[in-house]
């Protein structure tokens, strides 16, 4: 890995990918054609890019049964027990509409309300991810969301796999197509034959997906725009070389253009973690993606105190945060950028990707610096109650006029007017 000081920061700035004009193209045109033709052109962008002729697009009750009978029953309990956990966390997130009467009568208020339908997309490709379904959906159960709909793309022998779909009938997930790419996003945000569309999208996906969210937003909501995994370990003298060696590799094994640092006050330490890394890498099953990504955005960030560390950490805004010292809970104060933050030894990475109840999908790209986890809260909308009062209005009729027409807007003070004729 090589090894930079904070100075060499920007070199590690990296904007969401918005693709080449041609990829653009490319997706508007299947978003275009899944709009106008329906579950035809659907099919015919599955069999181009998943190359599997599909007869229907629903996955079956028999296939979601059959799934079950390749997974052992001490896999299925782990789902079923971070299915739990990932509830029993959300359900701490949930709101209640309020009312607030004043003095004078007024009513003031917020509505929440779920959302009616959601899309989630689980990608496919190289891994499968039942840790996505249980990610997306289960905070859109707890917020009361009726309807959710999941997409994902199948194999070339028309299979989803077992995981997946185990993990969507643990939550409920019925509603399953045998979808992926933009051709998935167009039938969700805009439905064919088959599929009624929804109001929101969530999930990642790759380049093709998030192009394609990008291209229906205002259509329908989107979680966010997604771009490769990262993290960044935190670490003084007391950590552990060959353990951060492993969390570094575990997010550059998702994708070449992952991103995997260290940063640390250590150079003991900072030599260790390069050879470590190093030398893990020579047995990782996926080796030739994690080599790509820690020899393309692997670093190891030297500083010469904890402060500049913790200042490097907030300018990344990384997706992920581990932090390993002797007293990481007093730096959580000092963290204002990162999408989740993994405190102490035992909270590996991969810890709150599947188990602990936190979600995992974040935002990635420098956007933690303005965004948050998805959350139940994604998956309500608020809508603002008002009851005036009589006293209020005879009160305030006067000064809403006034800015009005400060405005320029009079029919505005007209329809505040015309009540005062009545009323006052």
């Amino acid at each position: 890995m090589k090894m930079i000081r904070k100075s060499d920061l920007p070199e590690l700035k990296r904007s969401l990918d918005s693709g080449t004009e041609e990829q653009r193209k490319a997706v508007q045109n299947i978003l275009a054609d899944v709009k106008e033709r329906g579950d035809m052109a659907i099919h015919a962008y599955t069999q181009k890019f998943d190359h599997v002729h599909l007869s229907q697009l629903q996955v079956t009750e028999s296939e979601i049964a059959a799934s079950y009978k390749q997974m052992d029953d001490e896999t299925i309990e782990a789902l079923r027990e971070a299915a739990g956990n990932i509830r029993r966390f959300h359900e701490k997130q949930t709101r209640s509409s309020w009312f607030d009467t004043q003095d004078d009568g007024t009513m003031l208020g917020q509505k929440i309300t779920p959302l009616d339908a959601v899309g989630v997309y689980v990608p496919g490709g190289t891994a499968a991810y039942p840790s996505s379904v249980l990610m997306n959906v289960i905070p859109a159960q707890v917020a009361g969301v009726k309807r959710i709909v999941m997409v994902t793309p199948p194999d070339e022998h028309g299979d989803v796999p077992a995981g997946v779909l185990a993990a969507a009938d643990l939550v409920g997930v019925h509603e399953i197509y045998k979808i992926g790419g933009a051709q998935a996003v167009a039938a969700l945000a805009y439905g064919s034959e088959t599929i009624l569309p929804v109001d929101k999208i969530t999930g990642p996906g790759n380049l093709f997906v998030a192009l394609a969210k990008r291209e229906v937003f205002g259509e329908v909501d989107i979680d966010m725009i997604a771009g490769p995994s990262e993290i960044v370990v935190l670490a003084d003298e007391t950590g552990v070389a060959s353990e951060i060696a492993a969390d570094l590799l575990s997010q550059a094994e998702h994708d070449e253009r992952s991103s995997s640092v260290l940063v640390t006050t250590s150079d003991t330490l900072a030599v260790q973690v390069a050879d470590e890394v190093a030398h893990q890498l020579d047995s990782l099953p996926r080796e030739a993606i994690a080599r790509v990504s820690i020899e393309d955005y692997g670093r190891i960030i030297l500083c010469a105190d904890w402060g500049e560390a913790v200042a490097a950490v907030n300018e990344i805004a990384p997706e992920h945060l581990e932090v390993i010292a002797e007293s990481p809970f007093q730096t959580i104060g000092m963290i204002r950028h990162a999408g989740a933050i993994f405190l102490g030894p035992f909270s590996s990475e991969p810890v709150g990707d599947y188990f602990a109840g936190p979600n995992h999908v974040l935002p990635t790209s420098g956007t933690a610096r303005f965004s948050s986890p998805l959350n139940v809260d994604d998956f309500v909308k608020k809508s603002s109650i008002i009851s005036y009062s009589e006293e209020a209005f005879r009160n305030n009729a006067d000064a809403i006029s006034r800015i009005a027409r400060l405005e320029g807007l009079e029919g505005h003070a007209r329809a505040i007017e015309k009540r005062k004729e009545r009323w006052l």
